[in-house]
Parts: C-alpha cells; sequence; structure tokens
C-alpha cells in the first residue's frame, strides 16, 4: 500500500537576521506561486507568528515536499 503527503514549507528571515521556517501539513498539491506569495506576505503584514529570532520580515523561500510511503507485506 502507498501513502503520498504533502507539506508546505515556507522559509522567512527574521528581525535579527535568522530563518524561521513554518511547515503546513495535507497542503494542496495545486497551490500556485502567486497563492503561495500572498499567504507568506500575509502572514508577514499581519505579524500572526514570532520565535525567538523576531518578527518575521521578510520571504526567503517556499517548497511543496512530497512524500511516498510504500509498506513491504512481510507476514
Amino acid at each position: 500500500m502507498s501513502e503520498t503527503s504533502r507539506t508546505l514549507e515556507m522559509t522567512f528571515a527574521t528581525e535579527l537576521d535568522k530563518k524561521h521556517v513554518i511547515r503546513v501539513e495535507d497542503a494542496r498539491s495545486d497551490a500556485t506561486d502567486a497563492e503561495v506569495t500572498a499567504a507568506m506576505d500575509n502572514i508577514i503584514t499581519k505579524n500572526i507568528f514570532s520565535g525567538t529570532g523576531g518578527e518575521l520580515v521578510e520571504k526567503v523561500s517556499a517548497r511543496l515536499i512530497t512524500t511516498q510511503i510504500d509498506e513491504f507485506d512481510i507476514v
């Protein structure tokens, strides 16, 4: 049996020049560049998240990670 999962990984720069990664599990496979960019801009503008590195101030990168797990039947 095969299982596939998708994770959207968004990386931001913080005010203290550190990187902060936000991961969204079960992300849509058809998400567009424009949608991800808008979501990241929203996160920065609304100051929704902050960590030990301070507030998020800039988009660095985004990627969709697809993982496929195939299990063996070893009875």
